[in-house]
């Protein structure tokens, strides 16, 4: 399947204008990333429990179209959407990343109505595909800000940055660099937290 064009950003946060940078297919696609639950580990009563925060992302990809950049100018590619809005994904791929990779460390996501000893705040800073030049295949570029807390307290904070370039200027083929970069990420911030989570004092 081609890819498509790119339909133009409307945000209070960017005034940028769009460019065609793919041709557009009948309809429009829908995908997801993040979705292989793999094993889940087993970890100990007494390990550190790490209650995950409402993840902010970028107001320009904080929908479930996927964004892309050419140098000052952004966006949407057309003729693509993600199942659900990218932020409620992400989420639930951190949490599956930390279900299958943590060593040591408990993930409690939002929907789970506790509390854990510290909080991991996640700031994504970008989620997008940035292209050379029109028509060329982007390298997706997937930052965030993680900050492990405890009360208000910062434990830990560290900036992480993985670009993935696309192999094509095709749908299929930056979605699959969406998940690569997305599960490269994943990885490192749970090598992060595993190493950086303290054992909560016992009182």
């Amino acid at each position: 399947m081609n890819a498509v064009r790119l339909l133009a950003v409307s945000s209070l946060a960017i005034a940028l204008t769009g460019c065609s940078l793919l041709k557009a297919p009948p309809v429009v696609q829908m995908y997801r990333f993040g979705s292989d639950a793999g094993t889940a580990t087993t970890l100990p009563v007494t390990a550190p429990s790490v209650s995950l925060r409402l993840i902010e992302f970028p107001q320009a990809a904080e929908t479930d179209r996927l964004l892309g950049v050419t140098g000052n100018q952004a966006a949407y590619i057309a003729g693509a959407r993600w199942v659900t809005p990218a932020p409620a994904l992400y989420s639930d791929s951190l949490e599956t990343a930390f279900a299958g990779q943590a060593q040591r460390v408990r993930l409690i996501g939002g929907r789970e109505g506790v509390r854990g000893d510290q909080t991991l705040d996640i700031d994504v800073q970008s989620f997008e595909a940035r292209y050379d030049a029109p028509g060329s295949a982007p390298t997706i570029v997937v930052a965030a800000r993680a900050r492990l807390m405890r009360d208000r307290e910062i434990l830990a904070e560290q900036t992480f940055t993985v670009r993935q370039p696309a192999t094509e200027n095709r749908l299929e083929t930056i979605v699959q660099a969406f998940e690569t970069a997305t599960r490269d990420l994943n990885s490192q911030i749970v090598g992060w937290v595993d190493t950086n989570a303290t054992v909560a004092p016992r009182t």
